[in-house]
């Protein structure tokens, strides 16, 4: 099997909790990350603090962050064109994210902005990235389905990857917002979207009660997935679902399949197990 590439989201695990984590520690919780050897780490969001006030603090967590002795990309998440203008002035961030849903009611309940308005602001923000010389991803979000009653099928999500395809967009995260994925589902999807766009770099960010974790990693290994979205311990999920029931996968959930099936993952013992006991001051 090809080598597993992982994303730590410390930004999705931090971005629902009311109480405000001091920038000095949220800045010493990824500086651990960053040593633990993940290829990429999403450490914050310039998106409008009243929206997540969590993450108003990321610029300051920026220039608190040594990241001279590693390898580890660092993504920031983007809601419109003004947060990517802001997020490539910064040197350290090598990937904007930008999550594209492919329901209506999402898009506007996420980004106030219809599916028409957001394939526009991808576009900007992936000339603004080629300028830059940074990466543009695009989370596929409720890219397994959506409570919304939304028309969805795998067809229409091959359909708007292959708008954003012509757009320049080369990094793809399909990306289950609510939990709503089955292990059947995710093999599914991930083969046909796979066979369609063989040549992007093609990811799983996944949303799920830690019962139903397991199965939903075997499934999509199973498939062919070599990249993943992961968050110590499973925190986070996504505020704007107002799903308490969900979270994101936890990275030892992954680590462990990783290890039972003789895979390496490449990572720090010794960093990841300090970064886990000081996750503690973080949550």
């Amino acid at each position: 099997m090809q080598r597993i590439s992982i994303t730590e989201c410390p930004r999705d695990a931090m971005q629902g909790i009311r109480r405000f984590i001091p920038t000095e520690v949220k800045a010493a919780y990824i500086q651990l990350l960053l040593k633990v050897g993940f290829d990429r780490l999403d450490v914050g969001s310039f998106v409008s603090p009243r929206a997540i006030p969590q993450m108003k603090d990321t610029a300051e967590v920026l220039k608190r962050l040594d990241t001279s002795a590693n390898a580890t990309q660092l993504l920031a998440i983007v809601a419109n064109v003004r947060g990517a203008e802001e997020a490539v002035t910064y040197t350290d961030v090598g990937v904007i994210g930008f999550p594209f849903s492919v329901s209506e009611t999402f898009q506007l309940r996420n980004a106030n902005s219809t599916l028409a308005q957001a394939l526009d602001t991808v576009r900007e923000i992936v000339a603004i990235c080629h300028v830059n010389g940074k990466i543009p991803l695009v989370y596929l979000s409720m890219g397994f389905g959506n409570p919304y009653g939304d028309p969805w099928s795998p067809t229409i999500v091959v359909d708007y990857m292959d708008q954003l395809f012509k757009m320049g967009v080369r990094d793809f995260a399909l990306a289950d917002t609510v939990g709503t994925s089955t292990p059947e589902g995710i093999a599914r999807l991930y083969r046909y979207v796979a066979g369609t766009f063989p040549g992007v770099a093609l990811g799983l960010h996944l949303h799920s009660t830690p019962s139903e974790s397991r199965n939903k990693l075997i499934a999509a290994l199973d498939a062919g997935c070599t990249r993943f979205d992961t968050a110590l311990r499973g925190f986070g999920g996504c505020p704007m679902a107002e799903d308490q029931l969900t979270g994101n996968i936890a990275t030892e959930a992954l680590l462990q399949l990783l290890y039972e099936r003789g895979i390496d993952a490449g990572l720090d013992g010794d960093a990841w197990a300090e970064a886990l006991r000081y996750s503690n001051e973080v949550f």
